[in-house]
């Protein structure tokens, strides 16, 4: 029989968890940090299959189901159970809200007036607005100006990537720009927030809030999408079912992992390292060119991510 889990504690009602101490950070962690990035960046090539023949709101709810689904079966075979009080599904609903359902519907709608290079450009200043935010308003981690530099050496290796021509034209759709910079900063709160799960299994924070995350989505895509009606490939089944599992399941499970062990500037780290990586699987999986100038963008992602990443007291020490 499943056994209930130990009591999880009043996180709502605390203020954010410090950090661990840096000196107690090991290379698993930081490999965990690789492995969330290697999950969400197959979030490109595999919805760009999804969806050829499923609509996006039918797709992101099913994959969330397929996700929650996944991580339930999982827990019940752990022994693991949910928690039934209102107050922590209040908080998984909030950490759904602003780390998925509001910054990708706004991201999504922005998309149909904003070219997506400009859009990649944009949505990586999340690593720059968690640093101002921990630094002016939170102060739950030490927020140093050399994890600032390498926030901006990581937004210099996006634009790098996906090309200089992707700064012109800012401005021509402000409206909708702003919309994704306030996505990017609702990204950013939800990596703060998130800290406040910090007691809960972090399977449990992913498959509470994919579950409720799916289920808001599923009475619009009954009615907009109708999904008897829909005809999707087997290739888009199967990418679905795998961004479910690989993306959602997996991907958020080490979300909340990253931010327990390395703190959220840390954890946005894995923001650029997405970058590198998923040209490399849409080169892999949809056969797409690889871009001259990727090899200056992974220099420049390395030196932003180890300078978001290197604990400050082995610069000391040296």
């Amino acid at each position: 029989m499943p056994q209930s889990t130990p009591p999880t504690g009043r996180a709502s009602a605390s203020p954010l968890p410090s950090m661990p101490a840096t000196s107690a950070r090991n290379w698993r962690d930081y490999a965990l940090l690789v492995a969330l990035a290697c999950c969400w960046s197959s979030t490109y090539p595999l919805a760009k299959l999804a969806l050829d023949t499923i609509p996006p709101v039918t797709f992101i709810s099913a994959r969330s189901l397929i996700a929650a689904a996944f991580l339930f079966a999982i827990l019940w075979m752990r022994g693991v159970r949910i928690p039934t009080d209102a107050k922590a599904w209040k908080l998984f609903a909030t950490q759904q809200l602003i780390n998925s359902t509001f910054p990708f519907l706004i991201i999504t709608w922005s998309q149909l007036y904003v070219p997506a290079a400009n859009t990649v450009v944009l949505a990586s200043t999340t690593p720059i607005f968690a640093f101002l935010i921990t630094s002016l308003i939170t102060r739950h981690e030490p927020a140093t100006l050399l994890k600032l530099l390498g926030a901006i050496l990581g937004l210099a290796d996006t634009i790098v990537i996906v090309g200089l021509d992707a700064l012109r034209g800012f401005g021509s759709e402000i409206v909708a720009e702003i919309a994704i910079l306030l996505a990017t900063i609702s990204f950013a709160c939800a990596t703060i927030f998130g800290l406040r799960l910090s007691e809960y299994d972090p399977m449990v924070v992913a498959a509470g809030s994919l579950l409720f995350g799916g289920l808001v989505l599923l009475p619009p895509s009954l009615i907009i999408d109708q999904p008897w009606t829909l005809h999707p490939t087997p290739t888009a089944i199967t990418a679905t079912i795998v961004m479910g599992i690989v993306s959602s399941a997996l991907g958020l499970m080490l979300f909340y992992m990253c931010l327990g062990r390395l703190g959220t500037l840390t954890t946005n780290a894995q923001g650029y390292l997405r970058i590198p990586i998923g040209v490399g699987l849409s080169v892999l999986l949809l056969g797409e060119s690889v871009p001259s100038n990727l090899a200056l963008g992974l220099v420049l992602v390395m030196a932003g991510v180890a300078a978001m990443t290197v604990p400050t007291e082995r610069l000391k020490r040296r």
